[in-house]
């Protein structure tokens, strides 16, 4: 059979930085070049950067996108480039539609094309637009309504783009019915807790369906809240892996396939779903057989925990770097998700590039200083104590507070002495709170909700303690010092606003709160079916009650990084002024 040199570049793209994303396209396409690549493949809108929401209303940004990659293709041939298909993603509009109501204005398109020579020699749009959870393709883009086939070496490679493949039907059944060889997707899909084996799963099935191998290329890196983590898949027409690219890592896939020869006579008319095939040749005859093949190994997979740690590192790292922070800044209590957030931040930034400040009140209790101190000794952070007392005294003075007013203006004193050192010395700060503080209000409006990014927005209060036991056992494995003291996280949760006080005089036990929350906020599960699941009705009333309250306050909470299903976010859109109740 014909055989393939196939480069899958799984590259971080960075939105609207056009000419830094063509720089990448350049530099891994020469890297593919050089190690003998016939077709070098790029992640969804990688020109672009993913996804790049209402700049694909902004006629000016499509037609520097389109200008961008003409101008790639160029460079690619001057470069000395030019012999190698590359298949890219960017930004289009659809030439031929006509301005209709409900249509975005200008017809964009989710596109990707085929560069070879110097010439865009083919494009194509995605077929199946996503329109749930993060994505509003409905919203920006049309469809593209053609199978794009491209003949290299004797092969016909069917090209498709994420949707394409998650939906059925469309551009999968329809390279089978187009004779293909090859089915390559570009992709874009963020990363979400055990993605990673629904996506094995998914490429198996859709190459199968297609009767070929099958590519899944991904993306790296994050964008704003959300992270992309690669796993770059290759399986044959059986669903056998054939390859598998690591997670969270920049790099290329290579590896020669033996593919089926096409037909003599290109594929074209119309195939499933009316979808017009589109065959470009750019070589019909097949390779002479290599001398030595080129095998791609099956990348360790990381462990559940590993793999949500990772996330939440390169979430963190993309937001700063993208943005243009260099250090980040955070209220060190001596509790558990101060200190995650720090050792997530020291992994992701470098441990002198963090800050971390204590700012004791009278409550605060001398364990939680002393731990806040530790944590800054094992991990080499910046550290320093500015006390609150007399701040909080002259407060008191003034307006003679009580209550809870009270305990809230201690977290709100804390929360302007973190955005005053911010200003005056250029750090962001960083929002502790976690998914189950924020689903039930537990937390203060200015206080320790201040903050540009919260890096466990959506991690549940049991997985921080997961997380933390994760990160000191892979720390004392490596032979390294645990970063998290261990007393942050076998002592009780607390907010420590007042004498004595523990979370649970607040909230339900973290292990059953953490099981109601997550029927109600990411199953969307009502209050009937969380209580048939064996929860006791009055417990899930009240925790139900505290969710629908809070989404004032969630409103006002910093972006943070994605790793469920359905983050507080774009994932979940309930209106602010709403006066239906699960519980009556």
């Amino acid at each position: 059979m014909p055989q393939l040199r196939l480069a899958l570049n799984q590259i971080d793209s960075t939105v609207g930085d056009l000419a830094g994303n063509a720089e990448s396209v350049v530099h891994w396409t020469r890297h593919s070049v050089e190690q003998g690549a016939h077709l070098v493949a790029f992640p969804e809108m990688a020109l672009t950067g993913y996804p790049v929401e209402d700049l694909a209303l902004r006629s000016s940004f499509v037609e520097a996108s389109r200008a961008a990659l003409r101008a790639l293709a160029a460079r690619l041939r001057d470069e000395g480039l030019g012999e190698a298909a590359v298949v890219v993603g960017y930004l289009d509009r659809c030439e031929t539609a006509q301005p209709r109501y409900g249509q975005p204005a200008g017809a964009p398109q989710n596109a990707a094309a085929v560069l070879h020579r110097g010439e865009v020699v083919l494009t194509f749009a995605k077929h199946h637009l996503p329109n749930y959870g993060v994505f509003d393709e409905f919203r920006y883009f049309v469809p593209g309504e053609t199978l794009p086939v491209v003949r290299v070496h004797g092969i016909d490679v069917a090209l498709a783009i994420c949707e394409d493949l998650w939906q059925d039907g469309g551009r999968v059944p329809a390279a089978r019915s187009a004779g293909a060889g090859l089915l390559l997707s570009v992709n874009a899909s963020p990363y979400e807790r055990e993605k990673d084996d629904t996506r094995l799963d998914l490429v198996r099935k859709r190459a199968r369906e297609a009767g070929c191998t099958t590519a899944y290329l991904a993306m790296i890196g994050g964008q704003d809240e959300l992270v992309f983590d690669g796993d770059s898949i290759v399986v044959d027409a059986g669903g056998e892996v054939v390859a598998r690219a690591p997670q969270f890592s920049e790099g290329c896939v290579l590896l020669d396939l033996d593919l089926p020869a096409a037909a003599a006579e290109p594929p074209s008319g119309t195939v499933d779903d009316g979808l017009r095939v589109e065959h470009v040749t750019l070589g019909a005859d097949p390779l002479p057989a290599y001398e030595a093949e080129l095998t791609q190994g099956y990348a360790d997979r990381l462990d559940d925990d590993e793999e949500v740690y990772s996330a939440l590192v390169v979430g963190l790292r993309a937001y700063a770097a993208k943005n243009g922070f260099r250090s980040v800044l955070i209220g060190l209590s001596g509790g558990i998700d101060s200190a995650l957030c720090a050792a997530i931040a020291c992994d992701a930034l470098g441990a002198r590039n963090v800050y971390g400040v204590s700012m004791p009140s009278r409550y605060s209790s001398e364990h939680s200083k002393d731990d806040a101190a530790d944590l800054a000794a094992r991990t080499g952070l910046n550290y320093r104590t500015v006390a609150i007392g007399p701040m909080f005294d002259a407060y008191m003075e003034a307006l003679g507070l009580t209550g809870v007013a009270e305990e809230n203006l201690q977290s709100r004193l804390r929360g302007t002495t973190l955005m005053g050192i911010s200003n005056q010395e250029g750090h962001i700060v960083l929002a502790p709170g976690n998914k189950s503080e924020l689903a039930c209000g537990y937390s203060t409006l200015y206080g320790d909700s201040v903050g540009a990014y919260g890096p466990i927005k959506d991690v549940y209060k049991t997985q921080v303690f997961r997380l933390a036991r994760w990160r000191n056992r892979a720390a004392r494995e490596r032979g390294q010092t645990p970063p998290i003291p261990e007393n942050s996280i076998s002592k009780p949760p607390s907010a420590e606003l007042r004498p004595d006080q523990v979370d649970t005089d607040s909230l339900p036990d973290y292990d059953v709160l953490d099981r109601i929350l997550e029927r109600y906020v990411d199953r969307d599960q009502g209050r009937e079916e969380i209580i048939a699941a064996g929860f006791e009705p009055e417990l899930v009333t009240r925790v139900l009650r505290m969710v629908d309250t809070a989404e004032y306050k969630r409103r006002q909470y910093p972006p943070g990084t994605k790793i469920s299903a359905k983050g507080f976010g774009k994932d979940r859109r309930l209106p602010i002024t709403n006066r239906w109740r699960e519980t009556g």
